[in-house]
């Protein structure tokens, strides 16, 4: 018998059904305007900064030696990965009902919109932390308020959508980095043409970063022996070419121009792709090379095996540990120690030790007890290259000395010191010079190391040994650093660097003052090789004519070439008044009994840090040689202080001005001999006039 109830159930089920796969199709495209909008906000809160500040970065893969591969799966797991995890986190959510779907991608538009309202804060407002976090958070309330309320802001992020894709295509195509990523070009012009029957010496060029000549030079004018006594012995047996100047304050650009014999033209990477015509290829044909660079990849495959890997500086994990800590700059309210953009256009020794402890060599050199483990690990290896080979060699290592940050006493001995230690204004200012010195002092001793390691493999008769700086600094007041104001106040400081050509055979020293620029250091190693360049350099070698103009030319953007008055800035410069070095305070070195202690000066500092002294071991290479802190504001600025360990005056430093974490005086206690094994005294004094001492009290953890 027929069932009565069989079409109406039929007809309730095919309803039903209809109903079900319209839900479906409405919950899909619900995810799909979802996910599109994480992917639009992703895009300008992750995938863009990232991608812009790497991508004008190439050096910072260059150091971290990543290939093609790896650049290619950071850029994928920027653009894919963090709108993918935000997604799936919210589709799970939808398991709780719809209303649960709707209100976590609410909160998810919200919190990325406020991600987004610290950044564009950080460029337009001045406040940082607290303030500006509230006004963030506002801003994501109010974002996620209008994406509910109206249709309009959800249409435009949907229409946003493809940004991510976008911005990784201009990394890969159009960024500077674009050159790692697809590479152009040759590998140059081929190697340079040895002249005949020639004779080609071993080539052994070392090159400093960050190193003003002043920094060396006394005030006669001659470089300070007791301060530097290897680079006074490497001029006495050298050409020392006075008046020689670097073409750029920054590496990428000066270096690829000392090595090319070009000046900078293009803002691009410093990548053999990049720069097919260097040194590394005009010396290759007739050279074995054994290049140890930091910032730059300019000796390509063909011409150089490739350097062995620093542990944990290279692959993806780390790429991402890297970029992971700039992207926590970037969405931070906190005010930054530096700009995210500025602390990815150099690496630096410092930063790549948080990632691997640097290998101890099996049998070191260094004459310096246990402190063998502070050697830079590209030095080390450079050591164990320096020896005679059936070939002739170009040895080249591009060493990250005396470059911030600075943390070597001139022993080699390490030092902590905070990274946000202002670097200018009254005090401050001559603190970071003295810092720089200290750490040239042990770039003295690492010099020292490579000449007694030439002469004990009986290289260093027979080589060109080249060692140069590629830029300098400032440390004039208001002028730091090496753009283009300190360049206009400080030319003297940025431009002029150490320039030291010790020829085949040479034993005597003597000085040219010859107009040299750094676009001058390739034609001169090629002429002493005796092969001739297949490219036309900008540069001329120093055994032909010198160059007849007598100004400079610095680039601080490429192929805009600023003029530096030579004659003059050089005559300030070797007459010891371009940053005249102030003597030691005459307390220095004092014992504290033999002088006249008043009572108590009233007042309590606080040092960082001061369990330190506790436990002091002199011989684990570590000490802590930087004492800061604060006194109370009844101190008035510029009152002295004496700091001393263990009843000997190391330093005495003015109080300052607080800095933004309140800190009113620091001073470097640069003399290993204060330090004793074990705990240590450390006292403060302010100094009256006759140099009385009155104690301060001291404070902190």
């Amino acid at each position: 018998m027929a069932d009565p109830d069989r079409p109406a159930r039929a007809t309730a089920g095919t309803a039903s059904g209809r109903w079900r796969a319209g839900a479906w199709r409405s919950a899909c495209r619900a995810e799909l305007r979802a996910g599109l909008e994480i992917i639009a906000l992703c895009g300008v809160v992750v995938t863009q900064p990232l991608l812009d500040i790497t991508g004008r970065s190439p050096d910072f893969f260059l150091f971290h030696r990543a290939g093609r591969g790896e650049i290619l799966l950071l850029v994928g797991f920027y653009t894919v990965v963090p709108p993918l995890g935000l997604w799936l986190a919210g589709a799970l959510s939808g398991l709780a009902g719809r209303a649960a779907r709707a209100l976590t991608h609410r909160i998810t538009v919200g919190l990325l919109l406020a991600a987004l309202a610290v950044q564009v804060g950080k460029h337009l407002l001045p406040l940082r932390g607290t303030p500006l976090l509230a006004i963030a958070v506002a801003c994501g309330a109010a974002g996620a308020y209008a994406h509910r309320r109206w249709p309009a802001p959800g249409r435009l992020l949907r229409f946003a959508s493809p940004g991510p894709l976008v911005f990784a295509l201009l990394f890969v195509f159009a960024s500077p980095t674009s050159a790692m990523v697809l590479p152009r070009g040759h590998e140059g012009l081929g190697p340079g043409a040895a002249r005949g029957a020639g004779r080609h010496p071993p080539v052994v060029l070392l090159l400093l970063d960050e190193l003003p000549l002043v920094s060396l030079l006394g005030p006669d004018g001659a470089v300070d022996a007791r301060r530097f006594p290897n680079f006074a012995a490497l001029a006495g047996e050298s050409t020392w070419y006075r008046n020689a100047t670097g073409v750029s304050g920054w590496t990428p650009y000066a270096v690829p121009a000392m090595l090319t014999g070009r000046y900078p033209t293009e803002a691009v990477a410093p990548h053999y792709s990049r720069y097919p015509d260097n040194l590394f290829t005009a010396l290759g044909g007739v050279y074995d090379i054994e290049a140890q660079e930091s910032i730059t990849r300019l000796c390509p495959p063909s011409r150089c095996d490739p350097p062995p890997p620093v542990p944990g500086s290279g692959g993806l994990p780390v790429l991402l540990h890297e970029t992971g800590a700039l992207l926590e700059q970037i969405v931070s309210p906190a005010r930054a120690v530096r700009e995210p953009e500025a602390s990815y256009r150099e690496v630096t020794p410092e930063q790549a030790a948080r990632d691997a402890a640097e290998p101890t060599p099996d049998d070191p050199k260094f004459r310096w007890d246990t402190l063998d483990d502070n050697q830079p690990v590209r030095f080390t290896e450079f050591l164990a290259g320096l020896h005679p080979a059936p070939r002739p060699t170009l040895h080249f290592l591009h060493l990250l000395m005396p470059h911030t940050p600075w943390t070597f006493l001139p022993s080699g001995a390490r030092y902590d010191a905070p990274e946000d230690l202002p670097n200018d204004g009254d005090g401050w200012v001559t603190l970071a010079r003295e810092r720089h010195l200290a750490q040239l002092g042990y770039t003295d001793r690492l010099i020292g190391e490579t000449l007694r390691t030439l002469r004990a493999t009986g290289l260093y008769d027979d080589a060109l040994v080249v060692v140069t700086a590629d830029h300098g600094v400032s440390f004039t007041r208001g002028a730091q650093g090496r753009g283009m104001d300190a360049l206009r106040r400080a030319p003297g400081e940025v431009a002029w660097v150490p320039m030291f050509v010790k020829e085949p055979g040479q034993r005597r020293g003597r000085v040219d003052d010859r107009n040299w620029e750094h676009v001058d250091l390739t034609p001169t190693i090629a002429d002493w090789a005796d092969v001739t360049l297949p490219w036309r350099p900008d540069g001329l070698s120093a055994r032909g004519p010198a160059r007849q103009r007598a100004d400079k030319r610095f680039y601080d953007e490429p192929g805009r070439p600023v003029g530096v008055p030579g004659p003059a800035t050089f005559a300030a410069v070797t007459g010891g008044t371009a940053h005249p070095l102030a003597p030691p305070p005459e307390l220095v070195g004092r014992r504290t009994a033999d002088l006249p202690v008043g009572p108590a000066a009233g007042v309590t500092a606080r040092v960082v840090d001061r369990r330190a002294f506790d436990a002091v071991d002199p011989t684990g290479g570590r000490l802590p040689a930087l004492v800061y802190g604060t006194v109370p504001k009844t101190v008035p600025t510029g009152t002295r202080l004496a700091v001393a360990v263990n009843g000997r005056i190391g330093a005495v430093v003015p109080v300052l001005d607080p800095d933004p974490r309140g800190r009113r005086f620091a001073a470097l206690l640069a003399d290993d001999s204060l330090f004793a094994a074990g705990a240590n005294r450390l006292e403060l004094f302010t100094v009256a006039p006759g140099d009385a001492l009155r104690r301060v009290a001291l404070a902190g953890s």
